[in-house]
């Protein structure tokens, strides 16, 4: 038999993509409905859990506290002190050590990337604001993740 181009496509991969896609879109409707002001967040946070290699709920976990940490740490940052390379660098190490402090593990990263999102963007809104908004936007691509991930679990991948 010829190889061509579906040649990789087997059923888990067919299944991995709808059930990722499906997932994905209820995201971006749900932040839509809601009129949340960076919608795109809740899809890209459902994409990380739902296509990722750790377990969903470990996941979702990290990333939900490390936002509200990031988020926090961020909004305080940008409320008392100008954006510039010392502040975002105190902020990242803040991330880091209060991730260490609390026994967060993997949450640092979504900490720092949050962080810097909320201190390295330029947006309209304040700080407070706009860190909420993350929040709420990534907790709701969570929320998403996890539904989606328990109603259709895919068998591991075998191979």
């Amino acid at each position: 038999m010829a190889r061509g181009i579906f040649s990789g496509v087997n059923r888990y991969s067919a299944l991995d993509t709808l059930r990722t896609t499906v997932a994905a879109v209820v995201a971006m409707l749900l932040a839509r409905l809601l009129k949340m002001p960076e919608s795109y967040w809740a899809p890209i946070s459902t994409i990380v859990i739902v296509q990722s290699t750790i377990p969903p709920k470990t996941l979702s976990w990290q990333r939900f506290v490390g936002t509200a940490v990031g988020a926090v740490i961020g909004a305080a940052l940008a409320t008392f002190f100008p954006p510039n390379a010392l502040v975002y660098g105190v902020g990242i190490l803040l991330c880091g050590v209060l991730s260490w402090l609390l026994h967060l593990g993997g949450a640092y990263r979504f900490a720092a990337i949050t962080l810097s999102i909320v201190l390295l963007i330029p947006h309209s809104s304040r700080a407070w604001i706009v860190g909420w908004h993350r929040f709420l936007e990534v907790s709701l691509g969570i929320a998403v993740a996890l539904v989606v991930t328990t109603a259709w679990p895919l068998a591991k991948k075998s191979g």
